[in-house]
Parts: structure tokens; C-alpha cells; sequence
């Protein structure tokens, strides 16, 4: 997150109000949607003066671009904790762990159904507003990076060498993910259960290429 602010936020009270306004940019989210979400209102409803809230982030992109992060950042600690206390016999179940994670955030997370890992979605299921696609990183697209990270966390339970083959394996499997959740979304607010089901089949037979 501390990447994405103009300043880090040094002490308690100020990591505080940071998180508040995260806290109340992802409740505005949910209710207004992004078109219709103010840094005036996001910094009134984290009871933080204005002036505070362009100490720490440039403006309302900014501020849902930190949002992202956490996001992001949450969602892996949350596979990561799952990897570590579950029974894993294959490749394979980390699919269906990862899956249902992000399906969970979807349906629990405040603002996640608008802005899950940077872009911004019209309304859940999308469609995308146009030049959100680059909103953790300027240089790469988000699911690179999201690709990126899940390689990172799950490389020892991936029997397979490292390299370009892999990692690309990696984001096709994460585009497919995100486009076909998107679509379970559309059709049902909490993400329609056959569709999540074939989400998870699709990735396991298309990895299944690429992974022992």
C-alpha cells in the first residue's frame, strides 16, 4: 500500500486514518459506485480533515489504487494461511483454494465487487472502466502482477521448473479466472455456483498441461 501513498504514514494515528479512509472508500464503493465516490466524502466519513487526506494520496485514483493493494495483499495472505493449515495432495487443490478465496472476497469484502486488484468495475461482473486495467503498476497490467504474486506464493507446491513457460501458463490461467468469475457475477450477485464450478475445471485441465 505505502508505494502507492504521496507520504508514508509514520505514526499510529496516522496509519490510522489511512486505513479509515480505505475502510470508508470501499463502503462508498459498494453504495454509490466509483463514478459518484468524492475524496470529500470519503475523508468526512473517516471524520480526517481534507487537508489530511492529500497529505497521504493524490486524488480519488489514488486512493482506490492503494484500495487495490490491500486488496491484493489480503487476498494472498488469506491463500497463504489457507496453504498452510490445509491438506494439499495436489496441484490441483490449490486451484480450488484460490478460487474460493477470491469468490469469498467477492461476496464479504466491502468494495471488492467494484474494485477488486485495480480495475474498476462498472457494476459487479463488469464491465471495466476503460484504462483501469494498469492500476498497481503503470508499466504492467494487473493480472500480471496478481500472476506474478500467486507464482511467488505457491512455488514449492508447484512441481514444475521455473521460466517463461510457466509464468505464462500462470497468467492465461488468471485471465481466464477473472473473465470467467466475472461472468459468474453477472449472472448471479453471489457468483453463480455452476459457473464457479467450471471456472475451477477450466484452470485445472488447461494447467494440467504445463504442471505434473
Amino acid at each position: 500500500m505505502t508505494s502507492t501513498l504521496r507520504r508514508r504514514p509514520a505514526q499510529r494515528r496516522s496509519v490510522e486514518r489511512v486505513e479509515r479512509m480505505l475502510d470508508e472508500c470501499a463502503l462508498l464503493l459498494d453504495e454509490v459506485g466509483y463514478d459518484a465516490l468524492t475524496t470529500k466524502e470519503v475523508a468526512r466519513r473517516a471524520e480526517v480533515p481534507i487537508g489530511t487526506f492529500y497529505q497521504f494520496f493524490p486524488d480519488k485514483q489514488g486512493l482506490v489504487r492503494a484500495l487495490a493493494l490491500r486488496n491484493l495483499e489480503a487476498f494472498l495472505a488469506r491463500v497463504g494461511e489457507r496453504i498452510a493449515t490445509a491438506v494439499l495432495d495436489h496441484w490441483t487443490d490449490l486451484v480450488d483454494l484460490a478460487i474460493d478465496e477470491f469468490v469469498a472476497m467477492k461476496r464479504t469484502t466491502p468494495g471488492f465487487a467494484v474494485v477488486d486488484f485495480g480495475e474498476v468495475l462498472a457494476a459487479p461482473g463488469g464491465p471495466a472502466l476503460e484504462g483501469t486495467n494498469h492500476m498497481l503498476d503503470a508499466a504492467m497490467e494487473n493480472n500480471v502482477i496478481v500472476a506474478d504474486r500467486l507464482r511467488a506464493l505457491s512455488r514449492d507446491l508447484l512441481d514444475a521448473p521455473a521460466g517463461s513457460g510457466l509464468d505464462r501458463a500462470l497468467l492465461v490461467a488468471v485471465e481466464a479466472t477473472d473473465a470467467v468469475l466475472k461472468l459468474a457475477f453477472r449472472m448471479h450477485p453471489d457468483g453463480d455456483p455452476d459457473l464457479i464450478a467450471e471456472c475451477k475445471l477450466l484452470v485445472r485441465r488447461y494447467l494440467a498441461d504445463h504442471l505434473p
